[in-house]
């Protein structure tokens, strides 16, 4: 296995310094494998696409306002 060194904020530290239970390194593991998985994923349903960049934010947008729509009675 690979080793890594990252820079976390002062106010993180002190929460993770806390809590000597947790191990740590296997929640950034984990927190790290599924953000690879999704990126992965969406490489692979978008790489047969014809939409531009533009054409699917623009497609996201729409998306958003309509959902949003939706669902701002609930607010």
């Amino acid at each position: 296995m690979v080793n890594m060194t990252l820079s976390i904020p002062e106010d993180l530290h002190k929460v993770i310094k806390k809590r000597k239970e947790i191990k740590w390194s296997e929640i950034a593991r984990s927190a790290m494998s599924i953000y690879a998985e999704r990126l992965e994923l969406a490489e692979r349903l978008t790489s047969k696409s014809k939409l531009t960049e533009e054409e699917a934010f623009e497609l996201g947008e729409l998306i958003k306002r309509k959902v949003w729509k939706r669902h701002k009675s609930v607010y």
